[in-house]
């Protein structure tokens, strides 16, 4: 079958279905690729081969009773290798969060997504690098490595969820399961040229899912294409009962068709995403897409949404508190690093201090000022009302058009280290993904170009709640005309 590294998450089950190849040969072949990439990539903080090879051998052994009697039930995804960011439990498997306080914490249970996936039957080959806690946008505020971005080595592969973005641009793997609680899974998504799905608040479970922002956080896809991120979401998306956010809301199924036409499909085109200081390619790019899809059929109507300008301190607001919450629980005695003093108070001060990073700390002094008395009012308060404002613009534009068409990045991946010394310019780099984080809607990232330099550039679309068909189908339509997509940055 040549290079099956090469392949499409969507054809590798096929080949597993047909005997073509066998999941302890494909998991092979990623292994091996891992171990050539990985001390160039550092996209990994734990790597599980036995475990995969156990799984692999499993489902090789399903997939043999499986075409003897095609009448037994397959899982859906028998054989095929994933990677998991680290901020999901995996049952056995070490979970740090990309921070020294959880460096040694091995989770009993696996998070709902994760334990769905593999009862569909996928090979887990290991766990993703990502900033501590989902805090960044760059995967350099791990407490362990620096992910490096596969088109230039020299560049950062966006974050937090950049381990996952990584694995999936260098053939690593082929799919990925990321976090998305500002941009976590768009940004890396566009930065490394891959599709990168952020579902509505409350379709994929977060139980199992260790808490940044509780309202914000969504557990999304790393993929190839439209089509690979629908087959994996397909399997993970649905009610849970262990979590109080999940919506009881039927899931559709993500079947997406070879369609040639965008007929019938209004994008709308907010004024308010394309902004002075944007890097020129990145805004042409996104409009010669829109374009592209406007002359498949689709209508391009201009919209506004006004509040836009207020997401990025309303969300440094929220997060921050709900971090500054969530992150209480490590205290250095039920779990997690314990620096021993015989001093209650001293003992969980050493332990957080020892234990968290850098930006974890900001967060957590912004959050709990916010909180604090006197302030809670007109600083969290105050962003709970604006969230609200932002939510009703997307409401009110939804009633114009199926679809919101934006750039993901007001720029291509920048260097590493390049705004270390300035979290403002860090922060700025969600500008244009935070507002589906507050308003709840889906988002979907894929690339629709490359700058001067060789860069991926991506775009993305956000839809009503609930209706990620329409964005997959979309993206899906998009790519069958385009092979953005299918480009590999070469080694």
């Amino acid at each position: 079958m040549g290079n099956v590294c090469t392949l499409s998450a969507v054809e590798l089950c096929q080949a597993l279905r047909k005997g073509e190849v066998s999941s302890r040969a494909l998991t092979r072949a990623y292994l091996e690729r891992i171990d050539a990439l990985e001390p160039k990539l550092q996209a990994f903080l734990t790597l599980t081969p036995d475990l995969a090879l156990q799984q692999a051998d499993l489902a090789d052994q399903v997939l043999f009773e499986w075409r003897k009697d095609t009448a037994r039930l397959l899982p859906p995804l028998t054989g095929l290798p994933i990677v998991i960011k680290d901020l999901l439990c995996q049952r056995g498997v070490r979970t740090t969060c990309g921070s020294r306080i959880l460096e040694n914490f091995i989770p009993p249970y696996s998070a709902t997504a994760v334990q769905r996936l593999l009862d569909a039957g996928v090979v887990t080959l290991g766990k993703t690098n990502t900033d501590e806690f989902a805090m960044g946008s760059s995967t350099e505020n791990s407490a362990y490595q620096i992910t490096r971005n596969p088109w230039n080595l020299t560049r950062v592969p966006g974050g937090s969820s950049g381990g996952s973005a990584a694995a999936v641009a260098s053939a690593m793997a082929p799919l990925a399961l990321g976090t998305d609680t500002g941009g976590s899974v768009r940004q890396p998504a566009a930065f490394c040229g891959v599709t990168g799905l952020k579902p509505t608040y409350g379709r994929v479970p977060r139980y199992g899912l260790i808490a940044y922002g509780s309202s914000l956080d969504s557990v999304g896809v790393l993929a190839r294409s439209a089509a690979d991120a629908a087959m994996l979401f397909q399997h993970m998306a649905g009610y849970d009962p262990l979590d109080a956010s999940a919506m009881d809301v039927p899931v559709p199924r993500y079947s997406l068709q070879d369609k040639r036409d965008m007929r019938g499909l209004r994008i709308g085109v907010p004024e308010q995403y394309f902004i002075t200081g944007i890097q020129h390619e990145v805004e042409q790019a996104v409009r010669n897409a829109i374009t592209a899809m406007q002359g498949l059929g689709a209508e391009v109507v201009e919209i506004s949404l006004p509040h836009t300008k207020y997401a990025l301190p309303v969300y440094y607001l929220i997060a921050p508190a709900e971090a500054s919450a969530n992150l209480a629980r490590y205290d250095g005695v039920r779990f997690g690093l314990r620096v021993d003093d015989p001093n209650m108070t001293a003992l969980t001060r050493k332990s957080r201090g020892a234990g968290f990073g850098p930006e974890v700390k900001r967060r957590i002094m912004l959050g709990t000022y916010a909180l604090s008395a006197g302030y809670y009012d007109a600083y969290y308060g105050q962003a709970q009302k604006v969230r609200t404002l932002i939510k009703q613009d997307f409401e009110k534009a939804f009633e114009q058009v199926d679809v919101i068409a934006a750039p993901v990045t007001p720029s291509t991946a920048f260097k590493i280290g390049e705004h270390n010394e300035d979290p403002l310019a860090m922060y700025l780099e969600d500008v244009f993904t935070l507002p589906a984080n507050l308003a709840g809607v889906p988002g979907l990232a894929f690339p629709v170009g490359f700058d001067g330099e060789g860069l991926p550039i991506g775009m993305q679309l956000m839809g009503r709640h609930f209706d990620e068909q329409t964005l997959l189908q979309a993206a899906h339509t998009y790519q069958l005309f385009t092979d953005w997509h299918t480009r590999r940055p070469e080694f």
